[in-house]
């Protein structure tokens, strides 16, 4: 609990099962956080099993992608503070604490992992993944004449389940563009939102998308691209 108001933790999981267990014991661990609600997206053989062994809320997702995955976590979340983050070994539980000290200022917290000095040695943060995540961020920045922006793939977030529940039924993508579909939703909707660096560590799980070579890397930046442009031109539907 965070000031009399109850927090979530919520993921969705695919190949995390080395590290899931682990990741839950750490977000119970931190002392603020009340419920963990822990999405099986067809997960890998051992990964239900791993979630019993814990506190966690069990739901399984059949539509397969992190945005079916992670909407799905949000919507099961009953917390009044919402936190999204994966449990591959990339994030640190206790960096929650940091997201809810700008809670009581802001309706979202986004985390940030191109803060060079929180980037651990190993990451899947290279010069050209950094630099690519912030000169998108700028161009939304610029676009939508919002707030600094340095990352826009990070889902380590934090959301008011009130800001939440205002953009819950917009149209999403069920796949990896989730989190920038998300991010965008809050800027189009004026949500007070800020940022703050996180820890980026080496990769213990597998996520999807992840270890990505240069070709995809390059086809996934461009299909950002679309992503955000569509919403610019109001394609993409907003409050």
């Amino acid at each position: 609990m965070w000031h009399r108001q109850t927090v979530s933790a919520v993921f969705s999981t695919y190949r995390d099962v080395a590290t899931i267990r682990r990741c839950i014991e750490d977000l119970f661990a931190t002392g603020v956080v009340d419920e963990v609600v822990a999405v099986d997206n067809n997960a890998e053989a051992g990964t239900k099993e791993e979630i019993a062994l814990t506190r966690a809320k069990y739901v399984l997702e059949l539509r397969q992608g992190l945005g079916h995955g992670f909407q799905r976590a949000l919507r099961e979340a009953t917390g009044d503070i919402i936190v999204t983050l994966e449990v591959d070994g990339t994030y640190v539980p206790s960096d929650i604490l940091k997201l809810l000290t700008y809670s009581d200022d802001f309706d979202v917290v986004c985390g940030t992992r191109t803060a060079a000095l929180m980037i651990r040695e190993g990451s899947e943060m290279g010069a050209l993944t950094r630099w690519s995540n912030v000169i998108y961020a700028k161009l939304v920045e610029v676009l939508f004449n919002t707030g600094s922006m340095t990352d826009v793939g990070c889902i380590f977030r934090l959301m008011r389940r009130s800001a939440w529940e205002r953009i819950q039924d917009l149209p999403m993508d069920g796949g990896w563009a989730f989190n920038l579909d998300w991010m965008l939703q809050i800027v189009r909707s004026r949500t007070r939102f800020i940022e703050i660096p996180v820890n980026f560590l080496p990769r213990t799980g597998q996520a999807v998308g992840a270890g990505a070579g240069r070709l995809k890397s390059a086809s996934i930046a461009l299909r950002m691209l679309g992503v955000i442009l569509r919403h610019r031109l109001g394609i993409i539907p907003s409050r």
